[in-house]
């Protein structure tokens, strides 16, 4: 089994600093024309089926993917959708600053824990693994998401903060996962 992590294309709020959470933010046109530059990437490397979080950025992205590899659909999961942050989503690192102090992140804000966060991608991952067998799949979802998922199911976690169309490749080699690739974004460049 080998799984291509995809973090969505840049929304306005990417640019703006904005936590976006589990608001359903859409793709902006640089998002959307990292996407076809990735599947244009994806095209030739043999992969199966494209599965996305249900929040607009990434099954946008995932769709622009799937065209590209003439996917019949993205099946959609809300278990892969990005952490929700609690009442910090839709702010700015200004703006929780001004209403919360320096020390904001000491405060309890309703955020997911990283092990929810692990927990309920697990289960979507392990049913993935039952449905796709030995298959390569795209799974299209957030950087939050894919870092928590990757530093639950490695030994070792590279390191970088995961960039907008990134690719991250793991490889399942009987109960081990192996990074094959880490935050890659060669397309773009």
């Amino acid at each position: 089994m080998e799984w291509g992590f995809v973090r969505h294309g840049s929304t306005d709020w990417n640019a703006s600093g904005r936590l976006q959470g589990q608001t359903d933010i859409e793709l902006n046109e640089t998002g959307r024309h990292q996407a076809r530059l990735l599947a244009k990437r994806l095209k030739h490397e043999g992969w199966e089926a494209v599965v996305s979080s249900d929040l607009k950025r990434a099954y946008e992205t995932a769709t622009i993917i799937a065209e590209e590899l003439n996917f019949p659909a993205v099946h959609i999961d809300a278990r892969l959708r990005e952490r929700t942050h609690g009442r910090l989503d839709g702010t700015t690192l200004t703006e929780r600053i001004a209403l919360w102090g320096e020390d904001w992140k000491l405060l309890d804000h309703g955020s997911e824990t990283d092990e929810q966060l692990f927990a309920r991608g697990k289960l979507s991952l392990d049913e993935l693994t039952e449905q796709y067998g030995a298959s390569k799949v795209l799974i299209v979802s957030h950087g939050a998401f894919i870092g928590t998922m990757l530093i639950g199911l490695l030994d070792e976690m590279p390191a970088g903060l995961l960039q907008n169309t990134a690719l991250s490749i793991l490889r399942r080699d009987r109960d081990r996962w192996f990074c094959k690739l880490y935050n890659c974004t060669a397309h773009l460049g």
